[in-house]
């Protein structure tokens, strides 16, 4: 029977594995849960025999070394942090892997929602109707626009954006994509027009960041690129907030030469007096898009089918895999609980 750490932190097992799953990771391995204090004690005792992590636990070089049959490291937080030697790892032969693909759908179907509703202004209409402000027929719709055959424009193109695209494609726009990680014959063969970072912004009426955050992008986002917007543009950030200048995203709002959607922040839980909050040209949402158990609840199906084909001498086919070349730039910062 294979060893398995169990230690999901931030999350609980009850999270990611339902009563079934959890049923069959323990009759068929021998699994260890994590439940003290002193983490780093606790790897280097156990991580010499043991197969399979679950979790994303700070590990250096020392207790890396300490491993001779450690596989796979299933990190269901979601974000590959800084806390694992990767390239320790990788010497190793030792996968680190994530299920994060799972909150890609949740996301993306809150991404269109958000889009449409800054279209349509239904957020502002709904709050007028509670306000006794409401505005019937084409008085209310001055600010209004149709997403069909609109100009969209994506900041990122990974797991997230795929989804966003796979939803809006029947509204027939033109798409284009600022990704540097993916080369132009790639982002053809997914259907989009590779673009760089000005063309998205210059003409884009909708703007998907959803981008990881990286050494590279952090702030790339300022008063300088959304000059480049067009005035009343839609801007949706719905991925992780370094990348933008939030104090310049705010200002834009505020002057009104762009609608923003949010789902991220800098600091979260946002603070009570934080500027954006009073802005009338935004939609927030409490970093809720990805939080749903039933995305969790497949990360624990995720990880069981590709630990299982591991056993088997086979590679994992549902996880992402941290690639060497780019995860030691990785900048997200950790999750709470989501």
């Amino acid at each position: 029977m294979s060893k398995i750490i169990l230690d999901p932190q931030p999350r609980e097992i009850k999270d990611i594995f339902s009563h079934s799953k959890k049923t069959t990771l323990y009759s068929s391995h021998h699994v260890i849960e994590f439940k003290g204090k002193d983490r780093h004690s606790f790897y280097s005792e156990q991580i010499e025999d043991a197969d399979f992590i679950i979790g994303q636990p700070d590990l250096d070089t020392s207790v890396i070394e300490r491993s001779k049959k450690l596989k796979a490291i299933f990190n269901v937080e979601g974000n590959f942090l800084p806390n694992i030697d990767y390239r320790a790892c990788n010497l190793k032969g030792i996968k680190i892997l994530t299920p994060s693909s799972v909150f890609a759908v949740p996301v993306a179907e809150l991404a269109i929602g958000m889009m449409i509703s800054l279209a349509r202004g239904i957020h502002t209409a709904h709050r007028d109707f509670l306000n006794g402000k409401e505005l019937y027929g084409l008085d209310g719709n001055t600010d209004s626009e149709l997403i069909t055959g609109t100009e969209v424009g994506f900041i990122g193109f990974g797991d997230l954006g795929k989804a966003i695209y796979s939803l809006i494609k029947s509204f027939r726009p033109t798409i284009r994509v600022f990704d540097p990680w993916l080369t132009s014959s790639y982002l053809l063969r997914e259907g989009v027009l590779p673009a760089s970072l000005e063309e998205v912004l210059s003409n884009s009426r909708f703007v998907f960041v959803v981008a990881a955050v990286t050494d590279d992008n952090i702030g790339l986002l300022n008063s300088d690129k959304f000059d480049l917007m067009q005035k009343g543009a839609c801007l949706l950030l719905m991925n992780r907030a370094a990348i933008v200048d939030f104090e310049s995203l705010t200002n834009y709002t505020y002057e009104g030469k762009i609608r923003v959607a949010t789902d991220v922040f800098p600091d979260e839980p946002l603070p009570l007096n934080h500027p954006i909050r009073s802005s009338p040209n935004v939609l927030l949402s409490p970093h809720r898009a990805g939080a749903l158990s039933s995305a969790l609840l497949e990360m624990g199906d995720y990880i069981l089918e590709d630990l299982t084909l591991m056993e088997q001498g086979l590679p994992p086919l549902n996880c992402k895999r941290a690639e060497l070349e780019t995860v030691v730039s990785l900048r997200s910062k950790p999750v709470e609980k989501s």
